[in-house]
């Protein structure tokens, strides 16, 4: 048992209201702070939408399910919650601010997450006298389906707050992913930035149009990405021999003029992380498993999106 009860959640958008549906499903209670009384119809709107989806994936009603309590007092919020998850708008100095209020008003046991989706968590617990309880809880929309939350400590965090995050977002059905040191951007979004720009770039030097470019994801590296990252794809790609093999039939120096993006310059180091994290990754399963498992999920996958008619199952079905 996590021993949240009651979660508090500061911000009653999107983000807000995905946390709250989540975390009510998972049959923990939700006391939601928003300055505006006029926001509570509209999360409790969202959360209601949300619902359905929430069920279907969690294959029926749940057992018991939270309540939803709306507040415009943030010492009500914070003093009846357990956990706090802020979700304010993506302004620092609005956060830091925020962050200084809850710390005095909530109990020193109770952690503070924000759902940042890049600001340092040493900035936002810099003016804390309670820094310690104070982390990265980053969640992708929409958090009520979607089970990543990259988890980052700073400066002044405690272990046992990390530790008590992967047991809460664990509880209400999350994947915790912990940094191993605190980077602007995180894991995810800078990967997704990396794309974004380089989509950018293709498009503005006419290569393709918006849907040209969206259409060489979905149809392609998309698929794979539901199963395998970009590490343990190219290490079966390298055949028998892994990413060892890879890299000896590709350029690892990444000289190629294939993107516009910046990247670390080659050394023994980098190889060494690289082939050694993918052998470590594969987890003792040859290239021949890997690729099964890879291909009869990716049929899976293809059979839904088929049915749905929708990306690839366009062309399944003679669509496009």
């Amino acid at each position: 048992m996590t021993g949240v009860k009651t979660l508090g959640i500061a911000g009653s958008g999107v983000i807000g209201a995905g946390w709250a549906a989540r975390a009510m499903a998972h049959g923990t209670d939700v006391i939601a702070y928003d300055p505006f009384a006029e926001s509570e119809q509209a999360m409790r709107d969202k959360v209601e939408r949300a619902w359905p989806s929430m069920i279907k994936l969690m294959d029926g009603k749940p057992d018991t399910t939270g309540t939803l309590t709306f507040t415009t007092d943030l010492k009500q919020m914070c003093q009846a919650a357990d956990w706090i998850q802020e979700a304010a708008p993506e302004r620092e100095d609005l956060k830091i601010s925020l962050y200084e209020q809850m710390d005095e008003l909530a109990h020193p046991s109770v952690v503070i997450a924000s759902s940042s989706s890049g600001f340092l968590p040493t900035r936002l617990q810099s003016k804390c006298k309670h820094p310690e309880r104070v982390i990265i809880g980053h969640p992708f929309y929409p958090v009520y389906l979607l089970p990543l939350v990259e988890t980052v400590a700073g400066e002044k965090t405690s272990a046992d707050t990390m530790d008590r995050a992967d047991e809460f977002y664990r509880a209400i059905g999350m994947f915790p992913l912990r940094l191993k040191k605190e980077i602007d951007g995180y894991i995810c979004d800078r990967l997704q930035e990396a794309m974004w720009r380089e989509a950018l770039n293709v498009l503005d030097l006419g290569i393709g149009t918006t849907e040209d470019i969206d259409r060489a994801i979905i149809y392609s590296a998309g698929l794979r990405w539901s199963i395998m990252g970009s590490f343990l794809h190219y290490h079966t790609a390298g055949g028998d021999g892994g990413m060892r093999s890879f890299m000896a039939q590709f350029d690892p120096s990444l000289e190629l003029p294939w993107t516009d993006l910046k990247f670390p310059e080659w050394s023994d180091e980098l190889t060494d992380k690289l082939i050694g994290g993918c052998e470590t990754q594969a987890a003792g399963r040859t290239i021949g498993e890997w690729e099964t498992k890879r291909n009869d999920v990716l049929v899976d996958i293809m059979h839904v999106l088929k049915k749905h008619n929708i990306g690839v199952g366009e062309v399944l079905n003679g669509k496009v």
